[in-house]
């Protein structure tokens, strides 16, 4: 059988297919990547294109809204004038912008531009617990308003008209710029700057608005609120709820309490509304030329009004300079905190009640750095027992005079007894008994005198107490708040200027003031001259006064702070203990007798006092004889 073999032409035909075959392949590679890149080329040009229409449709509807905005201005053209621009701008859709640090918190509406709400972030409203914290301005309570009179004879006003914010940050400042537009370059502006402090910058300007505002006129400014209530007790709280003002000179000035009060002072550099504890203050580097500050009681019945206490008003002409506005001022709102208030050197201090003159000076310069002191090393109640221990421990000197004055009017009592029995005529009377002071060397004003010196005391405390922000929340003992009334028992009715409640500081201090007056009243009878003819019986009136007393303790401190109680409490039994020891170990009546019966036997020499009061007398007794005749 013949071997079959490969012939040449079968090898040639196989390697010709085989090319035409990878050629065929390789061409529809290559017409693949033409189509890719065409298709590639092809997308990026519909991007282009709709990039490009895009563009078109954006230029279109930004033309589009800009006639619509035109159109807008012209129709609110016939009510807001110029300022119609504003009504245009993104922020015509209201909301607020917040500027905040670690104690304050603020919301500014761009409604208006004015402060909308104000958060104190450290104080908490009614109790410590309570988990609200005290907000001086929400839900409309409060309003800033600049009533500006247009060129064109309108009269707008800025809490109506739309602000455009601006926040940016200086250091550790927040700025706010609040703009209210008349155009792109011409605006009222105000300027809010917020550090980490309760005070803020707040300046009011504007800038091209000499052709748009009546410049023969001045601005309006108008800022109310009604105060809400932070404390327990509502009637406490309105009592120290109202409004404070400086004139330019320094000089403060209040509006007084009640319904319809009303002042108009010039030349004011500060506008203050103090809620008890807390205060909202506007001030300004130039002073308002004039203001008109009002003051309404909103509270009639403090079981039914217990949302506000008090509605403030403040009404002031804002001059224009050149056209312009331009006040620098400040706004405050925080506690209504001593130290704080007075380290600021603005004269802030006033607004805290201190008291007048030297009641003033004795909290200012004594009882703040004492408490104060004494607070930073342990619990505020023990602070209180210790300042009053150290206050009645001071004047214990003052204390001894008197007891020794009223232990030598006691032995000198039987002679002065003598005495009105001797001598009917008063005049007469009185001039041996003048006499009789004069040798025994016994003054019998000396026993007034130390009384009115520690009456400055007794008051400052009464200013003191309430006012101090130390003791709000503070508790001591059974009461939780030191600052309010410690209640131990609610009553189920409501006793006329009593309350409906009984707390029990008070109740000790009643009690502590009648041991008190019950021990020092026989001395005081004692030192009390015999009753005269048509004069009334001192004696009498001080036994009534030993009931009498105890029960206003009572009737008036109930609702008060317990912290205030307690010091009157304190202040009576260290006195009735500084007043055992001095007659214990420090008066011996035996002694004074004797000192008084030596004195009668050494020459006198009249005083001053005791020369002119000898005249006065026989003047009088010279003047009675010659009317005799």
């Amino acid at each position: 059988m013949e071997e079959k073999k490969f012939d040449k032409n079968s090898i040639i035909g196989f390697a010709l297919i085989f090319i035409l075959v990878m050629w065929m392949m390789f061409n529809s590679k290559q017409n693949e990547a033409k189509e890719a890149a065409a298709k590639a080329k092809q997308e990026q040009i519909d991007k282009k294109q709709k990039a490009k229409q895009a563009k078109t449709a954006q230029t279109v509807q930004a033309v589009d809204t800009t006639a619509s905005d035109s159109t807008k201005i012209k129709q609110l053209s016939s009510t807001l004038g110029k300022f119609a621009y504003s009504a245009t701008l993104p922020a015509a859709k209201g909301g607020t912008t917040v500027i905040e640090n670690e104690v304050v918190k603020l919301e500014i509406a761009n409604k208006g531009g004015y402060v909308s709400n104000v958060v104190l972030k450290n104080y908490t409203k009614f109790k410590r617990d309570s988990g609200k914290l005290v907000e001086l301005v929400k839900n409309n309570n409060s309003n800033f308003n600049l009533e500006l009179q247009t060129s064109d004879n309108r009269v707008l006003n800025t809490k109506d008209l739309y602000f455009e914010p601006q926040v940016s940050k200086v250091g550790d400042a927040q700025v706010l710029s609040m703009k209210l537009k008349a155009g792109p370059n011409e605006f009222l502006e105000y300027k809010y700057v917020l550090k980490n402090d309760y005070m803020l910058d707040f300046d009011i300007r504007s800038q091209g608005l000499s052709r748009v505002l009546n410049t023969s006129k001045p601005v309006n400014l108008d800022w109310d609120i009604k105060t809400y209530r932070n404390e327990i007790s509502i009637p406490y709280e309105n009592r120290y709820t109202e409004t404070i003002f400086e004139y330019e000179d320094g000089k403060d000035d209040y509006v007084g309490q009640g319904n319809g009060k009303e002042e108009n002072p010039e030349a004011v550099t500060y506008v203050a509304y103090r809620q008890h504890f807390f205060a909202s203050i506007l001030m300004t580097k130039t002073p308002f030329k004039s203001a008109k500050l009002t003051s309404d009681n909103l509270v009639h019945d403090d079981k039914k009004d217990t949302v506000f206490t008090k509605k403030l008003t403040t009404k002031a002409p804002l001059a224009l300079t050149n056209g312009e506005l331009d006040y620098k001022m400040n706004w405050y709102f925080g506690p209504a905190d001593y130290k704080l208030l007075n380290s600021y050197d603005r004269n802030l201090d006033e607004v805290v009640p201190m008291g007048w003159g030297i009641f003033g000076w004795i909290n200012k310069f004594i009882f703040v750095p004492l408490f104060g002191l004494l607070g930073g090393w342990m619990s505020l109640g023990l602070a209180i027992i210790v300042f009053t221990f150290l206050i009645k421990l001071a004047m214990s000197p003052i204390t001894f005079k008197s007891f020794l004055s009223q232990a030598k009017m006691k032995v000198l009592r039987p002679e002065i007894a003598e005495l009105n029995e001797k001598f009917k005529d008063p005049v007469k009377r009185q001039q041996e008994m003048m006499k009789l002071y004069n040798k025994a060397g016994v003054n019998p004003m000396a026993g007034c005198i130390p009384a009115l010196i520690q009456l400055p005391f007794v008051y400052a405390s009464f200013q003191f107490f309430p006012a101090a922000i130390e003791l709000r929340q503070k508790s001591f003992l059974w009461a939780d708040d030191l600052s309010s009334f410690d209640q131990v028992l609610k009553l189920p009715f409501n006793i006329p200027m009593y309350g409906d409640h009984v707390s029990l500081f008070p109740i000790l201090a009643a009690i502590a003031i009648f041991f008190y007056m019950k021990m020092t009243s026989g001395d005081n009878a004692a030192m009390a001259q015999p009753q005269q003819e048509g004069m009334p019986d001192m004696a009498k009136m001080m036994k009534i006064m030993i009931y009498v007393s105890p029960i206003m303790m009572l009737i008036f401190f109930n609702s008060y702070g317990s912290g205030l109680s307690l010091y009157n409490f304190m202040s009576n039994v260290v006195t009735i203990g500084v007043m055992l020891v001095i007659k214990k170990y420090f008066i011996d009546s035996d002694k004074i007798h004797a000192q008084i019966q030596e004195n009668k036997q050494k020459p006198t020499k009249e005083s001053k006092f005791q020369k002119r009061m000898r005249e006065m007398m026989e003047q009088a007794e010279e003047q009675k004889r010659l009317n005799k005749k």
